[in-house]
């Protein structure tokens, strides 16, 4: 699977990089994130040890692209336009739909602060991640 800059990304290489994607530890690394080179420089290296051979920079774009493409498409299902699909919706549905969301919480002294709240996950999905 010898893929170099430039190349299209495999089905069995984004499968790869969603399974490296949805481990609890690098998601919570990657959720709310901002210097997130370490991070994708790991997840590299770990594609690498699963037959992939992509830089650092080759997966952010396509962590960025999946993410872009996957939050338009529940848009739409969420618009009611259920015509748009991509190929790894579900996946990518499974990772993200547990990302802590940001809320602005009002404090005693007047001021707003930003709090992270994540929904109730059933054991059976975190044991499974």
């Amino acid at each position: 699977m010898e893929s170099g800059a430039g190349k299209h990304w495999t089905e069995e290489e984004v499968k790869a990089l969603l399974s490296v994607w949805s481990e609890k530890n690098i998601r919570k690394q990657l959720h709310g994130t901002l210097r997130n080179k370490g991070i994708f420089i790991y997840i590299a290296k770990r594609l690498q040890e699963l037959g992939v051979c992509r830089d650092w920079k080759q997966c952010r774009a396509k962590y960025k692209n999946l993410k872009y493409e996957y939050r338009t498409v529940k848009y739409a299902h969420n618009s009611g336009d259920v015509t748009k699909t991509m190929k790894f919706f579900h996946d990518l549905d499974a990772i993200l739909r547990y990302e802590p969301v940001t809320q602005l919480a009002a404090e005693e002294n007047g001021r707003c602060s930003a709090t992270e709240t994540q929904p109730n996950t059933s054991p059976t999905t975190d044991s499974t991640q």
